[in-house]
């Protein structure tokens, strides 16, 4: 009998001991839909891949970040620019693992196609393992995207009336071209020069490509950079309007947008005037 208590005993303190490693495994974990991922796993593929630039810690100063022309996201610091979060908040887990298959339009990140699922469910999990905000503060929650309303000659007009008001030409400039007045003088969270974008020659946003996307950047904002959110400035529909009507300054992107806007004499006329030059990240030389 006394035998029989003293293994119980013994397997219950071995039980105990195990509970702070079990605590540390889960920490380790992420879970995306139906892929768990595992920090030790994404440790391996983080020292293959990534702290070149990234750097040993995690903290942007990879060896290869001074030849880079946006530096490396610091993940100690865990400010991300593209979110379904509000402004100031962390990401979701499927936040960060959809930014490593998007990969991040006019900068050296490139998508991480070429890695499975798991093994970018992985990276994510190493990848909070960096900061310690993910232990004291919790991720965001998603904002809600309504449906978007039927496009219309009026919500067009009315985008590019936002555009106006919301002064969003300072930066973007009046043909969307990222070469308005304020544009020369924009800086990032690392005190580095970043221009806005440009809408005529690109087709993909910082954070994704669709109209979907462009709403959430209107209201997450791009923290770690100018972009403000416009949450508590506007109001859905008016959001949707905006988005209807930066889409005809995508004069390269031929969208259903750009199509309805080319239909009335002022939307043909603008299209015409606008001329080929420079990058989507607003620098170069209009031909």
């Amino acid at each position: 009998m006394r035998a029989n208590k003293s293994m119980q005993w013994m397997f219950l303190a071995a039980a105990l001991l195990a509970l702070p490693s079990l605590a540390i495994a889960q920490q380790g974990e992420v879970h995306v839909g139906k892929v768990t991922g595992h920090s030790g796993a994404g440790k391996q593929l983080y020292f293959r891949f990534c702290w070149g630039c990234h750097g040993f810690r995690g903290d942007g100063n990879g060896e290869n970040g001074p030849y880079l022309n946006i530096l490396p996201r610091n993940f100690v610091a865990a400010t991300f620019k593209c979110r379904s979060t509000p402004t100031g908040t962390l990401p979701t887990d499927e936040d960060l693992y959809n930014s490593l298959g998007r990969g991040f339009t006019n900068s050296n990140m490139p998508a991480w196609i070429s890695l499975t699922n798991q093994q970018r469910a992985d990276m994510v999990a190493f990848i909070k393992t960096f900061s310690p905000r993910w232990k004291s503060d919790k991720p965001g929650d998603p904002i809600a995207v309504p449906a978007e309303p039927a496009l219309s000659l009026q919500s067009i007009q009315h985008g590019k009336e936002l555009f106006t008001k919301l002064e969003c030409w300072k930066c973007h400039g009046p043909e969307g071209r990222g070469d308005g007045p304020s544009a020369a003088t924009l800086t990032d969270s690392n005190e580095q020069p970043i221009r806005p974008y440009n809408f005529a020659e690109g087709s993909r946003f910082k954070c994704g490509a669709t109209n979907h996307d462009l709403y959430k950047i209107f209201m997450t904002g791009l923290d770690g950079t100018p972009m403000p959110s416009f949450a508590d400035v506007i109001k859905p529909d008016d959001a949707w309007d905006l988005v209807h009507y930066l889409r005809t300054l995508q004069v390269t992107h031929k969208s259903p947008e750009l199509t309805l806007w080319m239909s009335t004499k002022e939307g043909a006329e603008f299209v015409k005037a606008q001329k080929v030059g420079g990058t989507s990240t607003g620098s170069g030389i209009k031909q």
